[in-house]
């Protein structure tokens, strides 16, 4: 690490830089504050720790780091002092100061306390890329498109985020209901708080009850232990509920007392929990059909349906199309630049897609795979989307091997049938006739990114 080391005594700063130097840090020697901000000044972004005497002449170590505090707060200081008192730790402190330590010390001490502040350092620097990677991948403008319907989209988005109001996304399979839920969530008041995911469709009525609500100890068979439930872990958070739809009817009724009264009890206890959450639902149905049918409750519906927002599919959107092409072959393409033709993206617009922009998306990732001269053509494109309207049976493959034309027809099979599925392999599996392990073991074989 780059550190300035202050003081105006010279046996000691000169000993102390070179103990940092033999370390293998970069080290600048100065015998007064001004001089240390000056050079800052002349090296912004520069300097990680400023290692800085308590008393000196015309500005001390608690001046210079209030001074840093405003200048440059990203720079770690550390004060040392012979005159060591509480106060003295407890003001440096408060002014911003990392740590201080006390005179006389050893190297070792020293070196200890700066691996402690490039280990706290490394962690603050991966937390703040993590932040930025978050706000890429949920900010407001994470959701592409530029058609009319999703511009609607982003402003009923924009009005909600900051409420705590139930939410209620409409849309196909595919078309994008989590990566709302996410941006949603990431740009509330809650947003340092969980977000908690529940599949609604793939538990059974009891996990699905002990996942929400939890259970206490001895609530059923195997309940050997209490254990918190979702709604309990999203406390201050939020919940996104995917496929509502499958709720069993009789847990509609407890779903409908946490959202009227924000309270739960555990299966099988007796306790009232209070709980504070935020909860988005996700349907691929028409829950107004399903209330008439006697599927799903009146009551929960209107609670649900406060504030909806319907995703249309990308067929209804064609508009949207050609930017995500260019967006996912940017995702997968490695910062290479990769070329959409015209007919590509003539074909694309006039495909239905079923799968939605699931289905865009993986078919963008293995056409920027096919590139290999840094051009998509038409030719790399499946038959089923250059001609959707025609019934087909075989694939113009060129001249390739057997074993590459099998493999290809092995990757697009196991990828129409996950994209079918939602991505549930179970269901893939039993559409393509094969038990789980099997396409389990063929994913891994193929080396197909799910």
């Amino acid at each position: 690490m780059h550190i300035l080391v202050v003081d105006d005594e010279r046996i000691i700063r000169v000993t102390t830089a070179d103990d940092l130097r033999d370390a293998g840090h970069q080290v600048q020697e100065f015998s007064s504050a001004g001089a240390a901000l000056q050079y800052m000044n002349d090296h912004k972004g520069e300097v990680d720790i400023v290692l800085t005497d308590l008393k000196m002449p015309e500005m001390d170590g608690l001046t210079l780091t209030r001074n840093i505090m405003k200048t440059a707060p990203g720079v770690y200081v550390l004060l040392m002092t012979a005159y060591a008192t509480i106060d003295t730790a407890v003001e440096a402190m408060k002014l911003g100061a990392y740590d201080y330590i006390s005179k006389p010390f050893n190297s070792e001490e020293l070196l200890l306390t700066i691996r402690r502040i490039g280990a706290f350092k490394k962690v603050r620097e991966e937390n703040r890329e993590l932040r930025k990677h978050i706000e890429r991948r949920y900010g407001m403008a994470s959701f592409v498109g530029t058609s009319e319907e999703t511009s609607e989209i982003f402003e009923l988005v924009k009005l909600v985020a900051e409420k705590s109001t139930t939410v209620l996304i409409f849309g196909e399979t595919g078309t994008g209901k989590e990566l709302l839920t996410n941006i949603i969530h990431h740009n509330s008041k809650r947003s340092k708080e969980a977000l908690v995911r529940v599949s609604c469709a793939i538990l059974s009525r009891e996990i699905l009850e002990s996942e929400l609500f939890g259970h206490v100890k001895g609530a059923f068979t195997g309940a050997e232990s209490a254990k918190s439930g979702r709604f309990e872990r999203a406390h201050q958070g939020t919940l996104y509920l995917d496929d509502i739809d499958d709720i069993p009817y009789d847990l509609q009724v407890k779903l409908l007392r946490v959202l009227e009264e924000g309270e739960i009890e555990r299966v099988g206890g007796t306790e009232t929990i209070k709980v504070d959450v935020r909860v988005i639902a996700s349907t691929k149905k028409d829950l107004r059909k399903m209330v008439e049918e006697g599927k799903f409750r009146e009551d929960l519906f209107y609670r649900l349906n406060i504030f909806p927002i319907r995703i249309p599919p990308l067929r209804e959107r064609p508009n949207d199309i050609e930017l995500l092409a260019r967006h996912f072959t940017d995702e997968f393409s490695d910062g290479q630049a990769i070329e959409l033709t015209d007919e590509v993206l003539k074909i694309l617009k006039q495909y239905p897609f079923p799968g939605n922009v699931r289905e865009l998306k993986n078919l963008m990732e293995r056409l920027v795979i096919m590139s290999r001269d840094g051009k998509i053509m038409k030719e790399m494109l499946p038959m089923e989307v250059r001609f959707p309207d025609n019934p087909h049976t075989c694939y113009y493959f060129g001249e390739r091997p057997l074993a590459d034309i099998l493999r290809e027809v092995e990757e697009n099979a196991i990828r129409e049938a996950l994209v079918r599925a939602g991505g549930n392999k179970a269901k893939a599996a039993k559409m393509l006739s094969l038990p789980p392990s099997t396409l389990k073991t063929r994913i891994e074989k193929l080396q197909l990114k799910i």
